[in-house]
């Protein structure tokens, strides 16, 4: 028996386009469009080129956090590297530049974890989650208006963070859930052994 082919939906048709302001990073449109079900309808968007998220874990496990003033929330936000996108840039060249800047590290494996929309409703920005391996310590760079200090912590801890809400920042928490959800367990299985703290046996 055939089953019924499924319509493709009607693509996105933008009437027309109006840039409202263009800063050093985004801009703010105004775009009439006609969505799919022939919608027409205003839509006021943030365009954003985008940016990535870097969740660095040292050799015996813990997750390198950073902390900064964020004037957008008003307060100091425990957060993992993170940084926009440059123009002449991809995602993964993006990632290792801005763990460099941020926090001195190099990583010898830097692995894409996940991707996604946090604001989809308004803002066009993506935001790409790394994973970075092999850390190598040298000295950080940050820009002139950044001021940031490091702490090293447990996984355990960083979830207790979140649960607790000290760590408020969407996308760090979106990327150490993650983390220890589909890769934690998979890093520690294959970590070499010589790496692992190993627990004396006690004598019977």
């Amino acid at each position: 028996m055939k089953t019924a082919a499924v319509a493709k939906p009607a693509p996105v048709e933008v009437l027309s386009s109006e840039t409202i302001f263009k800063g050093r990073v985004f801009s703010l449109n105004r775009d009439q469009v006609r969505e799919p079900g022939g919608i027409e309808a205003t839509r006021e968007i943030v365009v954003h080129p985008g940016s990535v998220v870097v969740l660095p874990v040292l050799s015996d496990g813990r997750i390198l956090m950073i902390r900064q003033y964020r004037h957008a929330a008003g307060q100091r936000l425990w957060e993992l590297v993170a940084g926009h996108r440059e123009p002449h840039e991809t995602f993964a060249e993006a990632a290792p530049r801005e763990l460099r800047e941020e926090t001195g590290y190099t990583a010898e494996r830097i692995t894409k974890l996940l991707e996604f929309y946090p604001s989809p409703g308004l803002l066009s920005e993506k935001m790409v989650v790394f994973l970075a391996e092999g850390l190598v310590k040298g000295q950080a760079r940050p820009e002139d208006d950044e001021k940031i200090s490091q702490r090293a912590i447990p996984l355990s801890e960083a979830e207790d963070w979140i649960r607790a809400g000290k760590i408020k920042d969407a996308k760090t928490v979106a990327g150490i859930l993650y983390y220890s959800k589909f890769a934690a367990g998979a890093r520690r299985r294959t970590v070499p052994a010589a790496t692992k703290s190993a627990t004396p046996r006690k004598k019977r």
